[in-house]
């Protein structure tokens, strides 16, 4: 039979999915973890812009009157939190934002905003909040490396949609079988089990996983993604401006028509797309919220794949090596006549 009758039919029989899955095993336990990583950072930031908007909102004062001078919050704060003694206050830019302040009592701390005109209180502080969200988008868009960790990142987003190539070439089971890799069977032992979850999990988001590779890999290197798109599309030259003569009889010099804001090349759209369909900002929050679901599943492909590793390579190689090790006669042990 030819190897594409082989790969169709029977692909575990063929030597090229035997190496390739060494390639995917090996590729998968070095960067399944960053990949894991960066997912759950961006699924945790990818209303991090809406949420901002909520925080700004509760920051927003309207000025009423001179602001409360330290001896005057005090006071007030006295009256809204009896015994604690006011440490700190950070004031809001502008005179426009709430302030933060910091509030103790028998060693205990507790942050509040209030408005800087009447000493109200608004709830718990939402700095941290702030740095928080600062930190998930550091740690997903440069992997707190600083403008470096933004090349790495690029890169490990390429090796990510490479891994998905080979993922998905692991996973085709043959045409009489492509069917039942797309489930996880019950009834089966809790290996088979890890297995199939892996495979289901892999093949369902393996366009969305690969995508999100690709688009990571853009953001820094667009050019391999301009060339290839300006080879089928290629760009119209911008049209030349515009020269409004002079009516006969008038003095002056002639002048130019304002200048038009250029559309978008077919390249330029092209990235302008990947952009958008990598945060999921092209159709409401329903695909931002599937997006930041499905972005905690690469989780469950890293951690099935480390409990297939250790039944399939670890653990009996731990067995094979307790084994050896009872076989190797004790020199001291005595002999019985």
């Amino acid at each position: 039979m030819s190897f594409v009758s082989d790969w169709l039919r029977r692909p575990q029989s063929t030597r090229l999915r035997k190496a390739v899955f060494q390639v995917h095993l090996w590729a998968g336990l070095s960067l399944g973890l960053y990949i894991a990583v960066v997912c759950f950072s961006g699924s945790t930031v990818v209303f991090r812009n809406d949420l901002y908007g909520v925080l700004s909102d509760k920051l927003r004062v309207v000025p009423e009157g001179p602001l409360l001078n330290r001896e005057q919050l005090t006071q007030v704060l006295q009256r809204t939190h009896p015994g604690y003694e006011l440490s700190e206050v950070n004031p809001g830019r502008d005179g426009q934002e709430a302030s933060e302040v910091t509030m103790s009592r028998n060693g205990s701390r507790m942050q509040r905003l209030v408005n800087p005109y009447t000493g109200e209180d608004r709830g718990p502080a939402i700095s941290r909040w702030f740095r928080l969200f600062e930190w998930l988008s550091n740690l997903h868009g440069y992997l707190l490396l600083g403008p470096s960790g933004m090349t790495a990142n690029a890169i490990g987003g390429g090796l990510t949609a490479c891994l998905c190539l080979t993922g998905i070439a692991i996973w085709w089971p043959g045409v009489d079988r492509w069917r039942r890799g797309l489930t996880v069977r019950r009834g089966v032992g809790w290996k088979r089990l890890t297995r199939d979850l892996h495979g289901a999990v892999g093949i369902w988001i393996f366009a969305l996983l690969f995508m999100w590779g690709m688009t990571g890999f853009s953001f820094v290197f667009p050019q391999p993604f301009r060339t290839t798109v300006n080879y089928f599309a290629p760009p119209n030259p911008p049209p030349a401006p515009q020269v409004q003569g002079m009516q006969s009889g008038e003095q002056g010099s002639s002048t130019f028509s304002a200048p038009r804001r250029q559309p978008l090349t077919p390249a330029g759209k092209v990235l302008h797309i990947l952009s958008l369909a990598h945060y999921g900002n092209f159709a409401g929050w329903q695909v931002k919220a599937l997006w930041m679901l499905l972005g905690l599943t690469p989780a469950v492909l890293y951690f099935s794949a480390l409990l297939m590793w250790w039944n399939r390579v670890l653990w009996p190689a731990i067995r094979r090596r307790k084994r050896g090790i009872e076989m190797i006669p004790d020199p001291h042990r005595r002999v019985q006549a």
